[in-house]
């Protein structure tokens, strides 16, 4: 039996293939080597907890604020009311939430009964008119007879004091012709000032009597909030000074303090300040708000609001220390700026405190402070470039020996 030698022959195509197939393994084991050499915790060290990031505590200039809640009320308001006694009402020119001017007429009554009136007083001071005049030529007439002896003294006086009673009958008489002339005047019912009408009672047809309300009007349409402010801190509110008031729609506006109430409150020991708002159509008399009063800056120890940690209703930092573990401190916070918080006590200026994974961490914890990863020196060869650069020599050699 004869055997058929075989011999066999690399391609170049295959020789490519195969050097390329351990390139890729032989890269891959280096690779896994090298993360897992890195990965692998020193021997008789504990491993870190986590890896957070610190920052130093920063003083900085914070606001200083005084919150107070509050209502809504109008600056002044004007009661408007009827004026004339008996009169029927017969037009209502106006509605609430209008804005009037000064002397515009809201309303009108029936004048009728009125200028008769006004007809005959004025009649009444035409009749006292004649007299008088009539009274005052006898009297003239009593006088020029005085030196002939043809009256007597008593007769003379007689027609000076017709005269006198004559000329105070034209005076009453022109004064009841007045009297009428301003009922009719008071037919028309006219704003007393510019503002807007905030309630409406006047009703078409009605017989008022004199003094029954009509209209209410919110003065110059100003409005003003009520803040109520304890006693202990009205010492630190001046007037001038400007106010951030937020209404319960929603609404901001920024308004300037008045005036500080003279009293307190005896039950609730609070005082009223009284803060100018500038007209917005959001705003409405009886709305509740919240403000804050704008008391200057200070100076303040800031943390990043990352850095803090409540538990137990209690606010505390972790601080970092030069054996990188973490001290649980409990600190007094204070005013927020932005993302920055006050700390009042309980934290040096140069502490360093965790910021980002603060929340995961518990005294006395391990961590690892990360840092910028540094770039790779420039003309230093990675361990797989070396790979790359070694390898395909030896496995040339190699496989050139196996095909000879």
């Amino acid at each position: 039996m004869q055997h058929s030698s075989f011999s066999f022959k690399f391609s170049p195509t295959a020789f490519a293939v195969v050097i390329a197939c351990m390139l890729a393994t032989g890269g891959a084991l280096v690779f896994s080597g090298v993360s897992l050499a890195a990965d692998a915790p020193t021997a008789g060290q504990p491993r870190p907890a986590l890896t957070v990031s610190t920052a130093q505590p920063q003083r900085m200039q914070v606001p200083l604020r005084l919150a107070a809640n509050g209502n809504i009320a109008a600056w002044q308001e004007a009661s408007i009311g009827a004026e004339s006694n008996g009169l029927r009402l017969t037009d209502v020119r106006v509605n609430v939430g209008d804005v009037v001017k000064a002397g515009q007429v809201l309303a009108t009554f029936s004048a009728d009964t009125v200028l008769a009136d006004v007809a005959q007083t004025r009649a009444s001071l035409l009749e006292a008119q004649a007299n008088a005049a009539e009274a005052a030529a006898n009297a003239d007439r009593a006088r020029s007879l005085q030196a002939t002896g043809a009256l007597s003294q008593q007769q003379i006086q007689q027609f000076t004091t017709a005269e006198q009673t004559a000329q105070a009958r034209v005076e009453a008489a022109k004064a009841a012709l007045n009297a009428q002339q301003l009922r009719l005047k008071y037919t028309q019912v006219v704003a007393p000032d510019s503002g807007v009408i905030s309630a409406r009672t006047a009703t078409v047809g009605a017989v008022v009597g004199a003094g029954t309300e009509l209209f209410r009007m919110v003065r110059k349409g100003r409005l003003e909030w009520r803040a109520e402010v304890t006693s202990t801190e009205l010492r630190r509110i001046q007037p001038g000074a400007k106010v951030s008031v937020t209404a319960a729609s929603g609404a901001v506006a920024e308004g300037i303090v008045r005036m500080v109430a003279p009293t307190v409150d005896p039950q609730t020991r609070n005082a009223l300040v009284y803060v100018d708002l500038p007209a917005n159509t959001d705003f409405r008399a009886g709305m509740f708000a919240r403000g804050e009063f704008a008391l200057g800056s200070s100076d303040a120890l800031t943390v990043p609001q990352e850095a803090l940690v409540v538990r137990d209703g209690f606010s505390y930092v972790f601080v970092v220390g030069e054996d990188q573990r973490v001290q649980m401190r409990k600190v007094q916070t204070g005013r927020r700026v932005a993302d920055r918080v006050e700390v009042l006590s309980g934290l040096d200026a140069g502490a360093s405190v965790a910021v980002r994974g603060a929340g995961f961490l518990n005294d006395g914890d391990l961590v690892r402070v990360s840092a910028p990863a540094a770039a790779p020196a420039a003309g230093k060869q990675s361990s797989s470039q070396h790979f790359m650069q070694k390898v395909p020599v030896a496995l040339v050699d190699h496989a050139s020996a196996a095909i000879n």
